[in-house]
């Protein structure tokens, strides 16, 4: 028997169609049954390539036993966070509350009729196990206590949702805007360095994009060296480690280890993306042939595995296949060598780590880049392109090998917002690397979303979402369902904050147009969340970038004229642009708002703007270049 969810779209929640648990989905319905029959919500929020959402829906969710109760005692909801990540955002605020410690996912929750939550965890086994209650005990307690220990329940929720309301921002007292969160953020970035491996965390470790991309565009701005170093020895790392897909390309989500070498290895688009943007400017600011590759890896994988025939891109790879984690991934040394021939086998082994202890459960080994390939041929008595030569054969017939596998699960969802990262990733990439057929792939999923619509998100975003009276914006729009709160993120996790790139977009297409309405509705943003960015800089790199501007606007190149000739002028000017510089091309023909008009003519011309000024057109490229 089918439960409710087999309806559904998400990927996620049919995995759980076929569950003994009475499974609701998210919406009136579930919560009018809570509510006519006195019963806590059940919440469990997780996502398709989720490895221990997986283990739970094993170990619990499957289980004729475990669905009994959960059946008899509550009204079950699932939610796939990718989805609705206005509700994982509100909860996993609460589990922090509840607990005092991190979230993640699975994400379990005890919710009274009226949404508000009272008790909290992430992944229990069905029996006590790892520390972990068991999941059936648990259940019977938190059903007793909602029965019999109902006020104490009450204040609980009434003590979370208080709390829930404290962290949301109110306006400050007015201080000028200063530089000073930039130094503060590089001060807490560089205490929390790892000098051998990179990054800033120990295990476990994420890329955290955000914070690289603060550290680049500082580096522009400032020029210190140990700004650009952290940096580019963070990406180096991660593109030598296991994290990173040595075989087929990508990043996974995370490593569980210091070295980056053991990932959780489901990939996200939303990771992916960012990394594509960062691996390209790194190998524009060093030529280092390993940020070239690394780039090029994850689109070949993109592109291969994640496009939608209509352009579009999909979400996720599970971590899992045939019941494990990591299994497509992973290897023996003998079937490597058994695949190789022994001239291959000699780079490839000692390159790809084979020929070190076991890194993975099981005996097996999760590929890394163990050592420069230079000094591997130095070793070997061979000459570099030879190497090279034998390490390409050897990972083709690696990849070929690895297809036949069975390959982990696919979030076929496209996203809008997980697209969006993607699509800037790869236009930024395709525009550094001089890979127009990387811009045409971002086109292509840009025209699957919408055609050419800037203004129309911008109005939008003011009309539903702005908080015009406070500034900032909220995570919902105004005519969203009722949620026990309603939020205004502004600090970066996986993905960067709402609030920062809205403020950032019409900030940029304020001066773009010369269009106040966009300029000051980011003002006032920046301004309401002024007083966090500067006590704690480093959790809101995205909303430093908007400050960076603020005080110093992007400098605007507009380039006119026949197509041709663009491209050309386009080539030569992209490895002069820093991440201050914004250049637009407007061939003749292209249709124009006002703000933007500029005349057609047979050769090509050029203006520089910034702030509310534009120089006189210049007519040569090298005039533009000097």
């Amino acid at each position: 028997m089918k439960n409710r969810l087999a309806t559904e779209p998400s990927p996620y929640l049919l995995q759980h169609a076929g569950n003994p648990v009475d499974w609701y989905p998210w919406g009136p319905e579930a919560l009018e049954k809570a509510r006519r029959e006195n019963k806590p919500i059940l919440l469990s929020i997780g996502y398709s390539a989720c490895h221990w959402c997986h283990v739970m829906a094993h170990d619990c969710f499957e289980d004729a036993e475990v669905a009994a109760v959960m059946n008899r005692l509550f009204v079950n909801v699932k939610v796939d966070r990718e989805e609705r990540p206005d509700l994982d955002q509100i909860y996993q605020t609460a589990h922090q509350l509840l607990t005092q410690r991190g979230g993640g996912w699975p994400l379990t929750l005890f919710l009274t009729p009226d949404q508000s939550p009272f008790y909290a965890g992430t992944y229990f086994p069905k029996t006590p196990r790892y520390q972990l209650p068991g999941f059936m005990e648990l259940m019977e307690n938190i059903a007793r206590a909602w029965h019999e220990r109902r006020g104490d329940v009450l204040a609980q929720t009434a003590a979370v949702r208080d709390a829930l309301a404290r962290q949301q921002p109110a306006p400050g007292a007015q201080q000028a805007l200063n530089q000073a969160p930039f130094a503060d953020a590089v001060r807490d970035l560089s205490a929390n360095f790892d000098p051998k491996w990179g990054g800033f965390s120990k295990a476990p470790k994420f890329p955290r994009p955000g914070e690289l991309h603060f550290l680049l565009r500082e580096y522009a701005r400032n020029g210190q060296d140990v700004v650009r170093d952290m940096a580019l020895f963070s990406l180096d790392k991660m593109a030598t480690g296991g994290v990173r897909d040595q075989i087929g390309g990508g990043f996974c989500r995370y490593s569980v280890d210091d070295q980056w070498a053991i990932p959780h290895f489901e990939k996200m688009l939303y990771d992916n993306g960012p990394l594509l943007h960062l691996y390209a400017d790194a190998w524009a600011l060093t030529g280092d042939p390993l940020f070239k590759e690394t780039a090029e890896d994850i689109v070949a994988w993109l592109l291969r595995e994640m496009r939608a025939p209509e352009g579009g891109f999909y979400s996720a790879l599970d971590a899992d296949s045939e019941g494990h984690e990591g299994k497509f991934y992973v290897w023996t040394p003998d079937e490597v060598r058994a695949l190789l021939s022994d001239e291959e086998y000699a780079v490839a082994a000692p390159l790809y780590g084979f020929d070190a202890p076991p890194n993975f459960e099981n005996s097996s080994w999760n590929p890394i880049l163990a050592q420069p390939l230079e000094s591997l041929a130095t070793q070997l008595w061979l000459n570099t392109d030879v190497a090279t030569s034998r390490l390409h054969s050897a990972r083709a017939k690696l990849f070929a090998a690895r297809e036949t596998r069975v390959r982990p699960g696919r979030d076929d969802k496209q996203l809008t917002s997980w697209n969006a990262l993607m699509i800037g990733g790869l236009a930024h990439a395709g525009r550094v690397m001089g890979r127009a057929d990387w811009v045409d792939a971002a086109q292509a999923a840009l025209d699957f979303l919408h055609q050419a619509w800037a203004c129309e998100l911008a109005d939008a975003l003011l009309t539903h979402f702005e908080d015009a009276e406070s500034g900032g914006f909220f995570f919902t729009s105004h005519d969203h369902e009722a949620l026990i709160i309603r939020t205004k993120p502004a600090y970066d996790h996986a993905t960067p904050s709402g609030n920062g790139v809205a403020a950032f977009a019409l900030q940029r297409l304020g001066h773009l147009l010369g269009e106040t309405r966009y300029l000051d509705a980011s003002t006032r943003c920046l301004r309401l969340f002024q007083s966090s960015f500067t006590q704690q800089p480093i959790a809101y790199p995205t909303l430093l970038a908007v400050l960076d501007e603020a005080l110093a606007p992007p400098r605007i190149i507009l380039l006119r004229g026949p197509a041709p000739a663009l491209r050309e002028w386009t080539a030569a000017l992209t490895p002069q642009l820093g991440p201050r510089d914004v250049m637009l091309t407007l061939p003749n023909g292209l249709g124009l708002p006002a703000a933007l008009a500029k005349p057609e003519s047979a050769q090509p011309a050029a203006w520089l703007c910034s702030g509310t000024a534009c120089q006189p057109p210049i007519a040569t490229l090298s005039a533009v270049l000097a």
